[in-house]
């Protein structure tokens, strides 16, 4: 499949490019490709360490063993992990008529991860690009990847696509600025107060860009004792409550701390499916068709 974006490095004189025209003409490709989803879901959070992706792919389980067509897409082109969770196989992709086939996953999910087109599972992403100031041309090169990856891979027709964001607010801001429509945002958060500072940077950057849907998921709220059936803050603080007071948005999701939900879930067995009847799975559920209830199934 011949790409319109050429690299850097096969680009004598960039200024002379027709860079804008190319952009333009991946947007539109976008666009089209995205006419089949029927809604683009983001899973973000500005903070790291709060369990958004685990979260993305338990919730892209959920969704597709109600009966949705799920698509997900990690866009943490640096630390990928989310074709992990999901147990898809790591090979080589297939490039069809219609684009990049993604990988499938457990339930069916369709996968595009960074962590597949690497050679090994500990190769680290480089970028090419001028020898001098190459980092002020990252940007532009990871945004150009993240269109190629939403625009470029055969999605068929999906009810919902989950992007699963990293952290920080400068990503969620250089994603919203290449979706050309975006159904809903879920941001993650922990009971912590360092959590809410950052995220409540997040809700305000999603406001400014005028998104309707905004819920809360706040995740490992509390730890509850399998033997003594008592339940344990994991935080000396309510950061979620005071978020969802603060900035007026809903909680969608409350998910219990569960530590089996990190050890299944890295070793790409999706907690739902291995402990369904845990109250984190159960809470997933809810978010999941809590998010089907206010956006709706095509």
């Amino acid at each position: 499949m011949t790409r319109a974006i050429r690299t850097y490095g096969q680009v004598a004189d960039p200024a002379s490019e027709e860079i804008v025209a190319q952009i333009e003409a991946q947007d539109r490709r976008l666009a089209a490709r995205l006419a089949g989803v029927g809604a683009v879901v983001l899973v973000a959070s500005g903070k790291g360490g709060v369990g958004k992706s685990a979260v993305t792919a338990n919730l892209a389980i959920a969704l597709a063993d109600s009966g949705s067509r799920v698509g997900a897409a990690d866009a943490d082109l640096h630390g990928p992990s989310l074709a992990r969770m999901l147990g898809a196989p790591r090979e080589r992709l297939r490039v069809g008529e219609g684009g990049v086939e993604p990988a499938i996953g457990a339930s069916g999910v369709r996968v595009m991860s960074m962590d597949l087109l690497l050679e090994s599972p500990d190769a680290p992403v480089r970028w090419r690009g001028p020898d001098m100031g190459a980092f002020a041309w990252q940007g532009t090169l990871e945004a150009g990847t993240l269109r190629e990856f939403l625009a470029d891979t055969a999605w068929g027709e999906l009810d919902f696509l989950l992007l699963d964001l990293p952290p920080g607010t400068d990503r969620l801001f250089r994603l919203l600025e290449i979706l050309p429509r975006l159904e809903a945002l879920l941001l993650v958060t922990t009971p912590s107060e360092a959590a809410r500072a950052v995220v409540t940077r997040s809700v305000r950057l999603a406001r400014e860009a005028g998104i309707a849907r905004l819920g809360l998921v706040a995740n490992m709220t509390a730890w509850r004792c399998p033997e003594c059936d008592r339940e344990t803050a994991l935080y000396d603080a309510e950061g979620a409550e005071r978020l969802a007071e603060e900035t007026g948005l809903s909680v969608w999701a409350e998910i219990p701390f569960d530590p089996r939900l990190a050890s299944a879930t890295d070793a790409g067995r999706p907690f739902i499916r291995v402990e369904p009847e845990a109250p984190a799975s159960r809470a997933l559920r809810d978010l999941a068709a809590r998010l089907v209830s206010e956006i709706g199934a095509r």
